[in-house]
């Protein structure tokens, strides 16, 4: 029987490290927890966003296995299962799946760039040895791409296969892959990973995103789902143009994901030192960029209580949440629309 396809907002969150460089497990449970408590809808570690080339198969998989053991369920985990070759990651893959995830990613291959038989050949040999749930991971600029062709044909071959992150940024692309599979796989999940494009892509019908600047602004990633499940698309594209200019601040930062890391410090989290050794240079550029970043979170953070699932709110007071969150965000919406105008108008 098939599963519901993956919908929502996905984390793929980062790995904090300690002042030693070893994964930091107390600050990642700690991490996640803050995550779930402002309403993302999975959790996707060791992906890009987590640097998964950046620690050691052991290490993945620890990873993994303490956030099963200590999330319990309150939210799918979508596994990033990537190895250096097939076997290895098949291998990961089995591992992964006996922890319970929901299931796993893998990216197209890297290093070698292949082409589109190359790139069907490895997955299927992949989903034809796995007893897991497999979501293909296409990001070209760092691995070989995942053409429309290669995307069906894996949908139609292997059933394991069951939905791709697209991190491109190419609406027209997904558009295609849409058009091409959710005939024949209804179930298949389609999720965006540039958050740049969140609301174009809920609009064409991605069932959600694993978006990096969810794991700085939560309540504003699941507030711009939540708009686009009520069919509210201005106010989806008003809460999009508030998420531009923080992605792209992030984004901009040379050295990946080091601007994710510095929002999240922004919004109380110090996850470590990124294990890519960076210049004084690349420190200062970086430190700019949480300057900046400041400002911006600084302006948000007046409206983002607003917009926070209401179980973040419970301690403090018990009320309609329903009716809560749409007069409050109503009211936000409200000064979203009049500083656009005054922008415009100066």
């Amino acid at each position: 029987m098939n599963k519901p396809p993956m919908e929502g907002i996905y984390t793929p969150n980062i790995t904090p490290v300690d002042a030693k460089g070893r994964v930091d497990e107390d600050t990642l449970c700690a991490y996640v927890d803050w995550l779930i408590e402002r309403g993302v809808h999975g959790l996707y570690p060791n992906g890009s966003t987590g640097e998964f080339t950046r620690f050691t198969a052991e290490e993945r998989r620890r990873i993994i296995d303490v956030l099963m053991k200590h999330v319990k369920g309150r939210v799918p985990i979508l596994a990033g299962a990537a190895e250096a070759n097939v076997r290895e990651t098949i291998e990961a893959c089995e591992a992964y799946g006996a922890m319970g995830v929901r299931a796993v990613a893998i990216v197209a291959p890297f290093y070698y760039k292949l082409g589109p038989e190359a790139v069907y050949q490895y997955f299927k040999e992949i989903a034809d040895h796995v007893s897991v749930d497999v979501t293909l991971y296409n990001i070209p600029l760092f691995a070989s791409p995942i053409d429309v062709a290669t995307v069906r044909r894996l949908a139609n071959d292997c059933p394991r296969v069951v939905g791709i992150k697209d991190s491109s940024g190419d609406i027209p692309h997904m558009m295609r892959m849409i058009a091409a599979v959710r005939p024949q796989r209804p179930e298949f999940s389609f999720l965006t990973g540039w958050d740049a494009a969140l609301v174009p892509m809920l609009l064409i019908g991605c069932n959600g995103g694993t978006n990096a600047t969810s794991g700085v602004v939560p309540e504003l990633t699941r507030a711009i789902y939540e708009a686009a499940q009520r069919g509210q698309w201005d106010r989806a594209m008003q809460l999009q143009y508030r998420l531009l200019p923080l992605f792209d601040a992030m984004i901009q930062q040379p050295e990946f994901p080091e601007g994710f890391r510095r929002g999240a410090l922004n919004r109380g989290w110090n996850l470590g030192q990124s294990r890519q050794p960076l210049s004084a240079e690349q420190m200062a550029t970086a430190q700019k960029t949480q300057q900046q970043l400041s400002l911006m979170l600084s302006e948000l953070s007046q409206w983002l209580p607003d917009i926070a699932p209401a179980s973040t709110m419970q301690n403090a007071k018990t009320v309609n949440s329903s009716a809560l969150q749409a007069d409050a965000s109503d009211d936000f919406i409200e000064r979203i629309v009049r500083e656009v105008m005054q922008s415009l108008q100066g």
